[in-house]
């Protein structure tokens, strides 16, 4: 994937009400210049809807329409409907976290995704129910600890970028806010396709990893150099593509790097690799790539 000069206009404001260093902020400001100003967006309960701020303010300069947890995709189809109806051309996009997703949310997103409505959602994946306290979502990984998981995570992340692919849908990738270029990159190759199209993103969380303020960044950096979240497109569900050689650093220096994964034993440590490297295996099957 080619690398893109980042458009110089902001659509997210100074002022809104994140937390210092968060990456969700920072995703969302990329994100908003990967759309430019013909579009819309509609935001389920979230840290964005907080950062959004509440009527008749808004840290955006585009539309923004506040909808329920349960209802971003469906709100969403019907907003681009409305537009193409009245022939205007816009781009309706979702911008929501994983537990109005991969949770709350994805029986909504299963529907718009099977009817290949013409929308873009962008999933800002920080791993948790942030918002409301560090509570685990299906998106927490095994082993991570939160406050309803307070002895870490016995089960797996949900494969959220594979269901989407089953779906066969138009576009679908992975991002961070770490390699700002990809992510605005691949924003601007979805705005150009119609149906279907969702990029998850990885938003390192501060209070609810345990990291500092300035280290979230970083550790989205490791996240994807550590192949634990490789950053890849897949189209029409089948074609899967690498946009980034990640270095294959061991995952504990991503692991180690975090609060909520302290209690973890060197073992543990082990089992997480050995499943990072599984699934790095699979993808680079699937991208027919060698290893």
């Amino acid at each position: 994937m080619k690398t893109y000069a980042l458009p110089e206009s902001d659509y997210f404001l100074s002022g809104h009400a994140s937390c210092p260093g968060c990456a969700v902020a920072l995703g969302v400001r990329f994100v908003l210049k990967g759309l430019g100003p013909k579009s819309v967006v509609v935001v389920p309960p979230s840290c964005i809807a907080v950062m959004a701020g509440p009527m008749p303010l808004s840290s955006m300069r585009v539309p923004v329409f506040q909808t329920a947890f349960e209802t971003t995709a469906a709100a969403a189809s019907g907003l681009a409907r409305a537009y193409k109806a009245l022939g205007e051309d816009v781009t309706v996009a979702c911008l929501a976290g994983d537990g109005g997703t991969y949770d709350i949310g994805i029986q909504a997103l299963s529907g718009a995704a099977e009817r290949n409505e013409d929308i873009l959602y962008v999933c800002f994946d920080n791993e948790a129910y942030q918002n409301t306290g560090n509570q685990k979502s299906s998106a927490t990984p095994w082993g991570a600890r939160t406050t309803s998981t307070p002895r870490g995570k016995a089960t797996r992340k949900k494969d959220i970028m594979e269901i989407m692919a089953a779906h066969r849908i138009p576009y679908a990738a992975t991002a961070c806010p770490g390699y700002p270029d990809d992510l605005v990159g691949k924003v601007e190759k979805a705005r150009a396709i119609r149906g279907t199209r969702f990029i998850n993103v990885l938003s390192p969380c501060v209070p609810g990893w345990g990291i500092p303020d300035d280290r979230s960044l970083r550790l989205a950096r490791l996240a994807v150099e550590s192949r634990a979240w490789p950053l890849y497109e897949v189209e029409e569900g089948l074609r899967y593509t690498l946009t980034r050689e990640p270095a294959g650093i061991p995952v504990a220096e991503y692991l180690r790097a975090q609060q909520r994964y302290a209690h973890l034993t060197d073992a543990d440590v082990a089992e997480i690799q050995a499943e990072v490297d599984r699934r790095w295996q699979q993808l680079i099957r699937r991208t027919g790539e060698q290893s």
